[in-house]
């Protein structure tokens, strides 16, 4: 039967969990409900109890209380929460989940929420969903309702949003629970791009496209490093392209598209073929021009239109980012193949370029090379990033290295058998 989870506080939101979970089964679900509250006695009926929850992860839930630490006893239950969430979707007994709540309860319920592979339902109503909900969303799929008004008690308002909520849960965790995907379903393929490095992500896809892949491609804004290494996570891809690794830059200098630490490693820990390239790390990332640091203000900056602007990476800083790629290429357990254009990583680098800058290509080029190890394949080419024999050549090396992956897996089989 399809299972729909709830997850919150029941000693502050029990009566609208309790009206969820009578919503929800009139839908025609199963309905598990998880209380991660650790203050007041629980307001409705849990099946999954607080003391559960946080035994979880080694916790216990009367000394959360005693210490009387909120924040401290919400990141608890999150952690354990999320180990609940994770134990039931790996049993099977997951096909939805459903949160309410404040700051609180949002941040608790969506860190469960975050850590549920892409494409399983999550949706939270939350008073904050108006606002900036990054730090709730991630990279992954979580849908937020505004509630509109604070979730305080059944009313004429939240009545009619909460059953909403209901309905579009029990929906949605019916329709993954009988999905199919498509029989012919292509190999999936990410890659990244940005402005700069546009016309040879097209090329590439073009290229991989021909020969029978489906190419998801992602912005390089840090959102978009972080979703495309969540669909690894979530075994969705085949392979990689990632000829945009940018997101370092920002990562490294304080730009505003970091992808945080520990981008371009998803790849390697699964052993996925990666072919890998230095696109568009010339510059970091901020907003207007106004809001560009003090301390950068005299760098290199372009404006790249009303709200990006661009600022030059030093040769110092490309010293760093080449140690750092070929520390993550590395680390990589499956077959990696660097690419380098010796004529500019991104549209403005190339010469006559407004970041064209020799001596930080050779900077960041040379310290990558010297710090890889012998596993890792460089091919570098007399031409930029965006010549289309690059790109050729880019989409070519992938596809062979996901037909050798495949041959191997298939010689494994056989000779285990």
């Amino acid at each position: 039967m399809t299972t729909v989870v709830l997850l919150g506080t029941l000693d502050t939101k029990g009566v609208e969990y309790d009206y969820l979970r009578k919503r929800v089964e009139q839908e025609g679900c199963e309905v598990l409900l998880i209380d991660a509250g650790v203050q007041g006695q629980p307001l409705a009926q849990p099946d999954i109890p607080r003391e559960q929850v946080a035994a979880a992860v080694g916790a216990d839930v009367t000394q959360l209380a005693t210490v009387g630490d909120r924040g401290a006893a919400i990141e608890t239950m999150a952690r354990g929460a999320t180990a609940t969430v994770l134990d039931l979707f790996a049993q099977g007994r997951l096909h939805g989940l459903l949160g309410l709540g404040g700051s609180g309860g949002s941040t608790l319920a969506t860190q469960a929420m975050r850590a549920l592979p892409v494409g399983v339902p999550k949706l939270m109503v939350s008073t904050l969903a108006s606002g900036d909900t990054r730090p709730y969303v991630g990279e992954v799929d979580v849908t937020m309702m505004y509630s509109v008004v604070d979730i305080a008690g059944i009313n004429r308002i939240s009545e009619l949003i909460l059953s909403n909520a209901a309905t579009a849960i029990a929906g949605m965790a019916k329709n993954y629970a009988t999905f199919q995907p498509s029989t012919h379903a292509k190999p999936l393929v990410g890659a990244t791009m940005f402005g700069v490095t546009t016309p040879c992500v097209t090329e590439a896809r073009k290229a991989l496209e021909e020969r029978g892949y489906e190419v998801l491609v992602f912005h390089a804004t840090g959102t978009g490093g972080r979703s495309m290494e969540a669909l690894v996570n979530g075994n969705f891809l085949v392979g990689v392209l990632d000829i945009t690794t940018t997101e370092l830059a920002d990562e490294l200098v304080g730009g505003v598209l970091s992808a945080g630490p520990d981008r371009l490693e998803a790849a390697g820990k699964h052993a996925l073929p990666q072919v890998v390239s230095l696109g568009a790390l010339d510059m970091v990332n901020f907003g207007p021009i106004d809001t560009v640091p003090d301390k950068f203000r005299q760098r290199n900056l372009y404006r790249h239109n009303a709200t990006v602007t661009l600022m030059r990476t030093t040769p110092e800083e490309c010293a760093k980012l080449g140690r750092i790629l070929a520390n993550k290429l590395n680390q990589a357990k499956g077959p990696v193949a660097l690419f380098i254009p010796l004529r500019g990583i991104s549209m403005i680098a190339a010469e006559g370029g407004v970041f064209y800058d020799p001596e930080a290509d050779r900077q960041l080029i040379e310290q990558m090379k010297s710090g890889l190890q012998g596993h890792i394949e460089v091919h570098e080419l007399d031409m930029d990033i965006n010549d289309p024999r690059f790109a050729q050549a880019m989409a070519q090396r992938l596809d062979e290295l996901l037909h050798s992956q495949k041959l191997t897996q298939t010689n494994k089989v056989g000779g285990a058998s």
